[in-house]
């Protein structure tokens, strides 16, 4: 029997990406053995970025101020467009440093098997975009069948538009 807050704990960490019973039990039990304080910092850290982290109300990153680092930097390619299907592409793509020009978030890829159609995705406000004198697109979706789909399906709304894709 485990006492009910550390199964409760175990329980919550299984609900992780990635995380089984075996890892939330591996976990638990080392929050347990840590100083309170640590568990507090922890627990602070998750409360703030629930509080403190929105969508950049232009390209649709995760951010904490608005626009994000990327759309008012000077130093960023503003032809340039990479599109990406979440935030956590554009931390791989930063990785390589060989990108230098902004990007959007569509927030997913089109599944129309799990009901994600064009009008699920952040796709208005990237066409949008478009008119601000852009002159390529990189579509970097998943390389999956939702992933070529949504790029093809991009291809084909942006090509008559006269920009690079």
């Amino acid at each position: 029997m485990t006492a009910p807050p550390l199964a409760h704990l175990i329980n919550e960490l299984t609900k992780l990406p990635g995380v089984g019973g075996k890892s939330a039990q591996r976990l638990a039990y080392h929050i347990l053995k840590r100083p309170a304080a640590e568990a507090e910092m922890l627990a602070a850290a998750i409360l703030d970025v629930k509080t403190k982290i929105f969508r950049c109300s232009v390209c649709n990153n995760i951010t904490d101020i608005d626009p994000c680092f990327y759309c008012t930097s000077a130093t960023r390619n503003r032809k340039t467009i990479c599109v990406v299907e979440e935030p956590n592409s554009i931390l791989a793509i930063e990785k390589t440093r060989q990108f230098s020009g902004l990007y959007h978030v569509l927030g997913g890829a089109l599944s129309p098997l799990q009901g994600v159609g064009p009008d699920q995705l952040k796709i208005k406000s990237l066409i949008e975009r478009l008119k601000g004198g852009v002159e390529e697109i990189i579509i970097a979706t998943n390389p999956n069948a939702e992933g070529e789909a949504t790029a093809m399906y991009l291809s084909k709304l942006i090509k008559p538009l006269g920009i690079r894709v």
